[in-house]
């Protein structure tokens, strides 16, 4: 029997911390979150549904999108044990350059439509954390005003080649001279996918207002208030362009783009240039074969092609084949930094998020981005721990298993015959 006693007050107080009350809401709501699923619902709490549903949504069913996070889910990882990884740097070499971790933020178009601050809370935030950041064509700060908010980080740009060639190369000469050091060419866009949320949304730029417009503003006031109160949402560095914001989309999608506009580009641009959005093995081989400095496993976030081909799947195949020759890279569907581990045990040089950036944006702003940052930062340190490694370098394919829902039949069936 265990002695009873009255208890000790001094004890007590011993044993209980009371935590000090935090007034300020924004730290609050951001320190709260401890994954990007948790930024992710703050996001959707403060930011009208045609917003945040362009941000989080996909190509009709959705199904790439669905698939490409499901793949990540599906992964075994394959831990060393007795094998001390007591300080892990989780610094990368990628494309001339050194990274504090192994992603990068990813290109986003409308971005201030989400939040106001928009790229330059992205820029900013990478800058401070040492990780490249990615401005898009249809992004809506200038390609100078990102440089000047990430003065001495990493700056790259995505360049979708327009119906009128002249635009795209403007564009690339501008940012030649701001200084930015890797250019994005994007491939899988030569039509706008079906994305139904924004349909069914009447999803505009700039927003139209309706009747359940408003009544979704009302609970966010917070959101109109910035988008009233701010300069006008526009494509920054499209605007001397002229042009509808409809007349710049259809010109942005362009189904002529063929390899004579990757020879043009490739000739203008000073720096390293990485192709964005190839879907299987022989183009990466062909772009390689072309010279092509790296390549970015895609499928646009599920926003263009859905039941497009999930790139974490593709990717061990593509390593094999041009892994030695140039910088791969991948995107879509990632939601954790063992994500981020994963790719890279694979083969993968770096990651790029989208979706997680603008989470933390519409939860928070720059302060946001930065809690986002941070999450993913905590993320990867934690699964290399415990997987053994203390560097990126540590990594191997045998760190990790990709167990398969999506077993082709043509494969099933060979097996069978095998055995």
């Amino acid at each position: 029997m265990a002695k009873r006693q009255l208890p000790n007050p001094v004890e007590l107080l011993e044993l209980m911390q009371f935590k000090k009350p935090d007034f300020n809401g924004k730290r609050r709501r951001l320190e709260s979150a401890l994954t990007i699923a948790d930024l992710q619902r703050i996001a959707k709490r403060r930011t009208p549904k045609a917003a945040f549903d362009y941000t989080d949504g996909a190509a009709e069913g959705e199904l790439s999108l669905a698939r490409a996070r499901q793949a990540f889910e599906d992964i075994e990882f394959h831990p060393d044990i007795l094998k001390p990884a007591e300080h892990v740097d989780a610094s990368i070499e990628i494309l001339g350059g050194r990274s504090s971790l192994p992603f990068g933020i990813a290109p986003t178009g409308f971005t201030r439509l989400m939040q106001t601050e928009g790229e330059i809370a992205g820029a900013g935030a990478a800058g401070a954390a040492g990780i490249p950041f990615t401005l898009s064509t249809l992004g809506t700060t200038s390609i100078e005003n990102v440089r000047a908010a990430n003065p001495n980080g990493r700056n790259w740009f995505q360049l979708y080649v327009m119906r009128e060639r002249e635009i795209s190369y403007g564009l690339v000469e501008r940012a030649a001279a701001a200084g930015f050091d890797t250019l994005m060419f994007t491939v899988d866009t030569p039509i706008a996918g079906a994305r139904l949320r924004d349909k069914r949304n009447g999803f505009s730029i700039p927003p139209q207002l309706s009747l359940s417009t408003i009544a979704n503003a009302i609970p966010r006031p917070w959101w109109w208030f910035d988008f009233l109160t701010t300069p006008k949402l526009e494509f920054a560095s499209l605007s001397t362009t002229g042009g509808t914001v409809g007349d710049l989309l259809n010109a942005a999608m362009d189904p002529t783009i063929s390899y004579d506009d990757l020879a043009v580009i490739r000739q203008m641009w000073p720096g390293r240039i990485v192709i964005k959005g190839v879907q299987n093995v022989p183009d990466a081989v062909k772009l390689v074969d072309l010279g092509v400095d790296g390549i970015v496993l895609s499928n646009h976030g599920g926003r263009q092609l859905d039941r497009a081909p999930v790139p974490f799947h593709l990717l061990p195949r593509v390593v094999r084949e041009v892994g030695d020759d140039a910088t791969v890279m991948i995107d879509t569907g990632i939601m954790n930094g063992a994500d981020i581990v994963a790719s890279v045990a694979l083969g993968a040089k770096f990651t790029l998020v989208g979706r997680a950036y603008l989470y933390g944006l519409m939860a928070g702003g720059r302060a946001g981005v930065d809690r986002m940052i941070a999450i993913l930062r905590s993320e990867i340190e934690r699964t290399m721990a415990l997987l053994g490694v203390s560097t990126l370098d540590e990594l191997e394919p045998r760190h990790v298993t990709q167990l398969s829902r999506l077993t082709p039949i043509s494969r099933v069936a060979n097996e069978a015959e095998r055995a």
